[in-house]
């Protein structure tokens, strides 16, 4: 049986992790690092999103096993959900992203063989770019109508794209935009050559990521349910671990468990190399000022 010690510690951290949460979610957070700030839900809407179903989780968990420590794993679970088995959306977004700076830099090289300019080249190719980077391209169009130096303007670029593969592309236009030199057909030729090449290997390894992040579902999915199951249909086989010394061995199952979701995650991931054209502070956008209402 659940012991009085152990169910206050837990409702303990259950309100402790609620008053934090509280907090965090009236004061907000601030981003950290050089990268911009981009549209989408906040990183504390996140994880206040996700913490509610984790304490919505281990609550039923606790109902139903009466055990402290596989209601605490199983709000680590859903916490850590994304990080452990998802992915795949950023994988296909990035990939778009590279196809897209690949097709751009094409086109761009066709439009510079007419004798045009970058300044008149970027805004020929935006609106026949790939909807993965055409915000972006607005941009630095919106950035040159208002007199953005041309530079700077391809450095936030980089900044928005952030992605390595687009610091190479944006770094050889920054180049030729201060020396105004020859050879930039032959330098996009051989950048956009690149890109698709790293494109076709980013979707090789983004199918065996798929395979190996398929497999650690299933064993997942089959675990609990296999669990589950016992707990409801034949409590009295797992009723050992409802002692203190039950808990204790249910910690070291889930920290196995865990260690071997981290090690799969490990061997399915990609080192990437890191950007070298970094957001700075007098390159990133002045903060938008608010419209009174």
């Amino acid at each position: 049986m659940l012991t009085s010690t152990l169910l206050v510690t837990l409702l303990g951290a259950v309100a402790g992790g609620g008053v934090v949460l509280l907090v965090a979610a009236l004061r907000g957070t601030t981003p950290r690092g050089g990268g911009l700030v981009r549209g989408g839900p906040s990183w504390h809407e996140r994880i206040g999103r996700q913490a509610v179903i984790a304490v919505i989780v281990g609550a039923v968990v606790l109902l139903v096993t009466s055990w402290p420590v596989a209601a605490l794993a199983s709000m680590a679970l859903v916490l850590g959900w994304s990080s452990l088995f998802g992915g795949a959306r950023l994988e296909r977004q990035a990939a778009a992203r590279i196809e897209g700076l690949a097709a751009w830099t094409e086109s761009l090289r066709d439009t510079i063989a007419g004798a045009v300019g970058l300044e008149q080249a970027i805004p020929a190719t935006v609106y026949a770019a790939s909807p993965a980077i055409r915000t972006q391209l607005r941009l630095v169009v919106d950035h040159l109508r208002v007199r953005v130096p041309l530079p700077v303007a391809l450095q936030r670029l980089a900044d928005e794209l952030d992605d390595p593969s687009a610091d190479l592309v944006v770094a050889a236009l920054i180049l030729n935009a201060k020396l105004r030199g020859p050879g930039l057909r032959q330098v996009l030729t051989s950048l956009s050559e690149a890109a698709r090449a790293e494109l076709d290997m980013r979707q090789r390894v983004a199918a065996g990521r798929s395979a190996t992040r398929r497999s650690a579902q299933i064993v997942m999915i089959f675990s609990v349910a296999v669990i589950a199951l016992l707990t409801v249909l034949n409590p009295k086989y797992v009723e050992p671990y409802g002692s203190v010394t039950g808990q204790l061995v249910l910690v070291v199952v889930a920290a196995c468990f865990a260690g071997g979701f981290l090690w799969m995650k490990r061997l399915s991931g990609i080192d990437m190399p890191e950007r070298f054209l970094v957001a700075t502070e007098e390159r990133r956008p002045a903060p938008r000022a608010e419209v009174p209402r």
